[in-house]
């Protein structure tokens, strides 16, 4: 019996260190779609790409402002779905909690088969899928284990990516400025003589956002993962401030260098990506491989945050009554072990479907994932509108508040809904919304299902 009430009284464990937090925080954004994918945004807007990426930078340091608000005053596991719950109403917490956990379930099986791929091209003997199912097992493990292993390697690999965007700044730096000594490039004069600065319009810029706010979703994570380090709240708040600081060194410092020094419409760019083609450019040599580690360690960071992400938000949703009550259990390390286990199996499943169906099954699966990083943000700011609200009419005291409320917060709600109005009725993304909004209708109707029929799912 004294047993049973131990279980009952576990909960998540303060094993994340400072440091591993704070470049949890720091290289949290950057993802492959950095190193590979920002060369598709290139291609869209040109040069204007910038304005995309600043724009998008807008947006997201808003939000992650918002959030910091309410995750200072209510440090969670569950994070945005938490505060959803209790500010709109437990639907709403149910609904976007659980898309999210869709959302890296999905992420977890692309970036393994990615990474796979990778190692597959140096290492043929090995069949892809091997490389794939190998890295799973070993990041599920290590995340069952304990949450410091979490840590560790997510520390080492955030740290070689830093490492790695600080050396490209300045190789291309140098090489802008000409001193670079084993290429004949430099200056800026790629930003405007291939069309000029917006050679395919403003249109494609507002598309460029389109592209571009994927690879900033994760900056979330933060808020997650500081409810299992001690001083929550403090490693909240220096995440938050530094926001705009990663934005602009990680982001707009290393794309403007990228448009810089090659022509937004060398095919090269799509061909091998924009920061292997840059290198290229500059004779680096090994230019290929050092772009391949780097982001087979891209890949492998992302899966990892994606495995942890999700383990915490089924837990979260467990605690909540909005999951089945096994998936809040806690192992004797502070670990939610079934959580881990479930979210491992279904990205499990995800790569087992795209080896045996390729481009079919996943990637319908992966199209319903389309629009829900806008709705997380749309969640974001409609719930600390109405928290922020609260705690003024009741005099509570806030340690870190938005910027300029209520008007910031409702230009940040409209601005979510006119992009998401121009997804629907785009012909790019029309059908990536319409999958996305069929999975939030099938997962609202649970959670009415539940509370009407069965009585499951409780208040926040």
């Amino acid at each position: 019996m004294a047993s049973l009430d131990n279980k009952k009284q576990r909960s998540l464990q303060h094993g994340l260190t400072s440091r591993q937090v704070s470049m949890i925080s720091i290289a949290g954004i950057i993802g492959a779609g950095l190193f590979i994918g920002s060369s598709n945004a290139i291609a869209t807007a040109g040069p204007a790409i910038l304005i995309s990426y600043a724009m998008t930078g807008l947006l997201v340091l808003l939000v992650m402002r918002m959030l910091g608000e309410m995750a200072i005053a209510n440090p969670s596991s569950g994070s945005f779905s938490t505060y959803a719950s209790e500010a709109i109403g437990p639907w709403a917490g149910f609904t976007i909690g659980w898309l999210y956990w869709w959302f890296w379930v999905l992420i977890i099986p692309v970036e393994a088969i990615a990474g796979a791929d990778i190692l597959h091209a140096y290492f043929p003997a090995v069949p892809s899928w091997l490389f794939a199912f190998l890295i799973m097992v070993v990041l599920s493990g290590t995340n069952l284990v304990s949450v410091k292993n979490f840590g560790a390697f997510e520390y080492w690999f955030a740290l070689v990516k830093v490492i790695a965007i600080l050396a490209f700044i300045v190789v291309c730096s140098l090489a802008v400025f000409g001193f670079w000594p084993l290429a004949e490039v430099s200056g800026v004069s790629r930003l405007w003589d291939s069309g000029g600065f917006m050679p395919n319009g403003f249109g494609t810029v507002l598309g460029g956002v389109l592209i571009t706010i994927f690879s900033f979703f994760g900056a979330e994570i933060v808020t997650i993962a500081a409810d299992e380090t001690a001083n929550p709240k403090d490693k909240i708040r220096r995440a938050t401030n530094l926001v705009v600081y990663r934005i602009a060194i990680f982001y707009l410092a290393s794309i403007f260098l990228v448009v810089s020094l090659v022509a937004w419409n060398d095919p090269g760019l799509k061909a091998v990506g924009s920061f292997q083609r840059v290198l290229e450019v500059l004779n680096v040599p090994g230019a290929k491989l050092l772009v391949d580690l780097v982001v087979l360690v891209a890949v492998t960071s992302c899966m990892n945050s994606g495995l942890y992400t999700a383990s915490r938000m089924l837990y979260s949703l467990g605690a909540r009554g909005q999951a089945l009550s096994m998936t809040k259990r806690i192992s004797g390390a502070g670990v939610p072990t079934v959580a881990v286990v479930l979210s491992t199996l279904a990205g499990f499943v995800g790569c087992f479907v795209n080896y045996v169906l390729p481009g079919k099954v996943f990637g319908f699966l992966l199209s319903t994932t389309g629009a829900i990083a806008l709705l997380v943000y749309l969640v974001i700011a409609v719930s600390q509108l109405r928290m922020r609200a609260r705690a003024e009419r009741e005099g509570q005291a806030l340690e870190l508040k938005m910027w300029l409320f209520p008007w910031l917060t409702w230009a940040v709600i409209g601005t979510i809904v006119m992009v998401l109005g121009y997804m629907l009725f785009s012909d790019a993304y029309r059908y990536e919304t319409l999958m996305t909004a069929g999975v939030t209708l099938f997962i609202l109707l649970v959670s009415m299902t539940q509370r009407v029929g069965k009585g499951v799912v409780q208040p926040a």
